[in-house]
């Protein structure tokens, strides 16, 4: 019997590059999905859907009826969400609006998987670790990137290796935070009350060719296409020297793992939610990132803004151990290779940001 796949956001570029990867892994699922297409050039991505047969459904998961007409399914992914930390606190964007896709969104779905007795893969977000002892971490700047101090006290669920599913999910994680840590609490609840099995996956910073680069969601596209075009880009906040480090996994590397969780059997003693990244190999600062444009494309002049912004951190790297205990899962795409591949896309794409921002 064929595996019946469902995405939500399968528009957006997680979504597609999960969908695609299925498409292009031979795997004998049948994938649909479905996306309200908010997302400027989003909506690129249909012509190439329906070539591969991929139904998509144009609908809003705020909607019950919109997610009760969807195909039935056997696994859900859920790659949808509103991605901005800064969502809800911007004065750009409405804190209503961010709950009703992040949260209220997860329950419709949920509630659907309940009624098929479906399988829910959550894709979550490294944004539901604590804020306050994230951005008092001890770091210093070695070769034009911030290094964690293992010399001084660290926090529970913090090493070289980066932060573990161990580490605070207390108040304050930011509004996009809390809409992902509570879509987690209700998505296990939900899985454990009605009997389906749950997943979560925390991923760190994904990365990759044909993603929406803003400065607030996909930094490292955002960076290269800005770099690329000569626009003007600024270091923001700490020294503002660049020094601030994120880690970096490309989406297509997360199928291998969803595959090993979906023939899991429902009685399991894995954990239900673990960190997925590039860590610490993938992890880069935006000065290394600057770096490797310049050599890339030429040098290009950064801006300084040492005032940082709300819910800026000095260095997020997550500590994926787990998974690989766990799943026998690490990533295979090297972060020099997801940048190629993003510069080439950029290349290839001359008025990307225009398109996507």
């Amino acid at each position: 019997m064929t595996m019946r796949i469902l995405i939500t956001g399968i528009c957006g570029f997680v979504g597609s590059t999960i969908a695609n990867a299925i498409v292009e892994s031979g795997l004998p699922w049948k994938v649909s999905g479905i996306d309200n297409l908010v997302r400027r050039g989003s909506e690129s991505n249909l012509a190439h859907f329906k070539h591969h047969g991929i139904e998509v459904v144009h609908g809003d998961l705020r909607s019950q009826s919109d997610v009760d007409a969807l195909p039935p399914f056997d696994w859900l992914i859920d790659a949808a969400a509103n991605p901005s930390v800064l969502a809800g606190a911007d004065g750009k964007t409405s804190s209503r609006q961010l709950m009703e896709h992040n949260l209220y969104g997860t329950i419709n779905l949920l509630e659907r998987c309940k009624t098929l007795k479906a399988g829910f893969i959550l894709l979550s977000t490294s944004r539901v670790y604590a804020i306050a002892p994230l951005a008092s971490l001890p770091v210093t700047p070695v070769d034009g990137a911030y290094r964690i101090d293992t010399a001084s006290k660290l926090p529970i669920g913090v090493s070289k290796n980066g932060i573990d599913e161990s580490f605070s999910t207390g108040s304050p994680i930011s509004l996009y935070g809390a809409s992902k840590l509570a879509s987690e609490a209700l998505a296990l609840e939900y899985g454990a009350t009605f009997d389906f099995p749950v997943w979560i996956n925390r991923c760190g910073v994904l990365a990759g060719a044909g993603q929406f680069g803003r400065p607030d969601q996909g930094i490292f596209a955002f960076w290269i296409n800005s770099h690329l075009r000569r626009k003007a880009l600024s270091y923001i906040g700490f020294d503002g020297q660049g020094h601030q480090v994120r880690d970096c996994l490309h989406p297509r590397d997360l199928l291998s793992l969803i595959q090993k969780q979906i023939v899991e059997p429902e009685v399991s003693e894995k954990s239900r939610t673990v960190n997925v990244s590039g860590g610490i190999a993938s992890a880069m600062s935006l000065r290394q990132l600057t770096q490797w444009c310049d050599s890339k494309f030429g040098a290009h002049a950064i801006g300084s803004v040492p005032k940082p912004r709300p819910f800026d951190l000095p260095w997020v790297v997550l500590d994926s151990q787990q998974v690989k205990k766990q799943w026998d899962w690490e990533p295979q795409t090297p972060v020099h290779s997801i940048l190629d591949e993003i510069a080439s896309h950029a290349s290839q794409h001359p008025n990307w940001l225009e398109t996507s921002i």
